[in-house]
């Protein structure tokens, strides 16, 4: 979802962004107007999460997925690097890490069903390790670190694809975090890399295809091959938004109150029940049913008619999600809750 605002400006720069007579789907990507634009995204960002200056910012494509191989490609030198499974996207990391080198389990909730985050206070991590790779929020099983592995110095990756910008951060405590922006900061098509300067280096894997290297996207500007500019544009738009609205803290304010409203009526609940531990809940998506899972789906077909999408569970697990991203407005989650109840009057 992206706010009111973000739209309403898009639609008016559609047309002539910032007079150029040009829509802003049709400037040059290396245009001066363009260049400002990343410019001035890339500054909103390091405003945001008060980014230390050694470090890179990166908008690329191929969604967090590229990300899968272009980090071992570009970190793996030791051929060796950590992941703790915590869901589908962490396993799909650690399987295409496998091609390139060595891929280590160091913790997994597998046999949960992913329904909580592994101890991570003392992971067998080896000095050899290039790093340790985590998904730090896990958009189909509900669930979210609430609290960073001792990596004992080795260095942190993170999948942050659908956490990133929704609370403060302490960027310094990673050597690279990566995100696909639909989730929570912009449209399809792009991909946010943060990359520890001395991690930006031309010794990468053998193999590794240009566009992949971090370096070579770094002297271009991210412009090493043509760029998603719309994409780019929106994200732009959704850091000033979160900016102007008070920046992380406020966000994190206005996430977990939304978070906790939904969590306390299915606590409260004698049709819903939360599917993951209490501890490990994530802020922005919320997975609960309702015990049976015909009565899921007539729930998910009900809510069409009032106005409610996505509401179905992943195809992996079934039940129920609702996603409480930035943009979702605190009335949004005060009319789920009303429809829910109307429905738990109904069925029980």
């Amino acid at each position: 979802m992206l706010p009111q605002s973000v739209l309403d400006a898009a639609y008016k720069e559609f047309y002539d962004y910032r007079g150029s007579g040009m829509s802003i789907m049709e400037i040059n990507h290396r245009s001066v107007l363009f260049n400002e634009l990343i410019d001035t995204a890339k500054q909103n960002l390091r405003d945001l999460l008060a980014i230390p200056d050694n470090y890179t910012i990166l908008f690329l494509q191929g969604g967090a997925a590229l990300q899968f191989s272009a980090v071992p490609m570009n970190l793996m030198k030791n051929r060796k690097a950590g992941f703790i499974i915590t869901g589908h996207w962490a396993k799909r990391a650690f399987d295409e890490a496998k091609m390139y080198g060595e891929a280590v389990v160091l913790a997994s909730s597998e046999d949960r069903a992913f329904s909580y985050i592994p101890d991570v206070s003392n992971l067998p991590i080896t000095e050899d390790m290039d790093y340790v790779h985590i998904c730090e929020n896990n958009t189909i099983y509900g669930t979210r670190f609430v609290e960073m592995p001792d990596t004992k110095g080795v260095d942190l990756v993170s999948d942050m694809s659908s956490c990133i910008l929704s609370e403060p951060i302490d960027v310094s405590k990673y050597a690279l975090i990566y995100a696909g922006a639909q989730k929570n900061i912009g449209t399809a098509g792009v991909t946010l890399v943060i990359v520890r300067n001395d991690l930006v280096t031309e010794d990468v894997l053998p193999g590794t295809p240009l566009v992949m290297r971090y370096k070579k996207q770094a002297d271009s500007d991210s412009r090493f091959n043509t760029p998603p500019c719309y994409p780019i544009y929106i994200c732009s738009k959704m850091f000033e938004w979160l900016n102007e609205s008070g920046g992380l803290t406020a966000a994190k304010q206005r996430n977990q109150e939304k978070a906790d409203m939904l969590y306390d009526f299915i606590d409260n609940s004698k049709l819903y029940h939360g599917t993951v531990d209490k501890k490990y809940r994530s802020m922005t998506n919320v997975t609960f049913t309702t015990g049976d899972q015909d009565r899921d789906m007539e729930f998910v077909e009900d809510s069409k008619k009032y106005g409610f999408v996505s509401i179905k569970g992943h195809r992996y697990v079934g039940g129920l999600r609702a996603s409480l991203y930035n943009a979702m407005p605190l009335g949004h989650v005060k009319a789920l809750i009303e429809y829910m109840t109307k429905f738990e009057k109904e069925h029980l």
